[in-house]
């Protein structure tokens, strides 16, 4: 049984937002629900990025001014993106995570949970938002690509937010595969079926916007009717996840209703066809969940799915999540002839 890395440091609940939704006690209640586990981790303490790597993604004006706000005592990037005294480091390091589990997974093979703060996916090239700082996914497959040769990622986000940040990495480039699952019209408003990437990068950016409601019918189509055949398809050398749980039933930032199981079932099946293609992976990046111990059971059921355990999952779509599955599968069919 393969034995997946949780990526943690201290540090990270450094990264002060008072009374913000996104605060300390999510990674706080996820440690110690996957230390109650009845299975192995193997605990990984990250290293920071060095600015090199974060300004594959990000503008060295952008960098400078985070560590300036942070150095000064902190502050709001935005209405709802704290920085504090020592968010710079914690930002550093979580985005060091991803670097470490990338290198882990490409050398040994091994799986990886980054229960890691601040979140990313939000982070624009010049500007963080939406809780986040550094766009840390963003960051580890630009990592990946320039410096361990890669020519494939595929890239699944499955947060009940769209990641804004990481399509606008990658939308021109076809050596990145963006998959989000995410809710229609909610923040930060984008993510259209109808986008789906620009120049040679159209038809690589696939966003699967889904109506207040949507399930885990939502989640089954989506896996088999556009993850697994155009990852077949793609044949990426490296799986990431932005693993947000949000999008779980009762979560107050989010309006869809994914199950534990669910979190279970994607994990799993990305294992099976990170091992169908050859792939490293997958690697999953802490992202949103705003119920801690709802999201933090969530997280150990993914950790399960990390190892390969398939959980009883057969969903019956709706109506409504046909229609919204088929919205995306219009759009891109004309990119990807034959395979969708």
């Amino acid at each position: 049984m393969v034995i997946p890395a949780v990526f943690y440091d201290a540090l990270f609940l450094e990264h002060e937002t008072g009374e913000h939704v996104e605060n300390r006690q999510r990674v706080l209640a996820a440690r110690q629900a996957i230390l109650d586990s009845t299975f192995e981790v193997e605990w990984v303490t990250p290293t920071p990025a060095s600015e090199e790597a974060i300004a594959r993604v990000h503008e060295p004006a952008y960098i400078d001014s985070v560590r300036r706000l942070a150095a000064e005592g902190g502050g709001w990037l935005d209405w709802d993106t704290a920085v504090s005294p020592r968010s710079f480091e914690a930002a550093l390091l979580a985005a060091g995570a991803g670097l470490g589990a990338v290198e882990r997974a490409l050398e040994k093979g091994q799986r990886s949970f980054l229960l890691v703060r601040p979140p990313g996916h939000h982070a624009m090239p010049a500007r963080g938002m939406g809780f986040c700082l550094f766009n840390n996914i963003a960051v580890a497959a630009a990592h990946a690509l320039a410096e361990k040769g890669l020519e494939r990622v595929l890239i699944v986000d499955w947060d009940v937010h769209h990641g804004n940040g990481t399509q606008a990495a990658f939308s021109s480039d076809p050596h990145v595969l963006f998959v989000s699952s995410h809710q229609a019209g909610h923040y930060p408003g984008t993510g259209r079926a109808r986008e789906v990437g620009t120049g040679a990068g159209a038809g690589y950016t696939v966003n699967v916007p889904l109506q207040p409601g949507d399930g885990d019918g939502a989640v089954r189509l989506i896996f088999e009717r556009l993850v697994e055949p155009l990852g077949r398809e793609f044949q990426p050398q490296l799986i990431l996840v932005s693993a947000g749980y949000d999008a779980q039933a009762g979560d107050p930032l989010g309006g869809l209703r994914f199950s534990q199981e669910a979190y279970q079932w994607m994990a799993a099946r990305l294992v099976s066809l990170a091992e169908e293609v050859g792939a490293a992976g997958p690697l999953c990046f802490l992202e949103g969940g705003y119920r801690p111990e709802v999201m933090a059971r969530s997280i150990v059921a993914t950790l399960r799915g990390l190892r390969g355990e398939l959980p009883a999952f057969d969903p019956r779509p709706s109506s409504d999540e046909e229609a919204d599955v088929r919205e995306t599968l219009e759009e891109l069919r004309p990119y990807w002839r034959g395979v969708l």
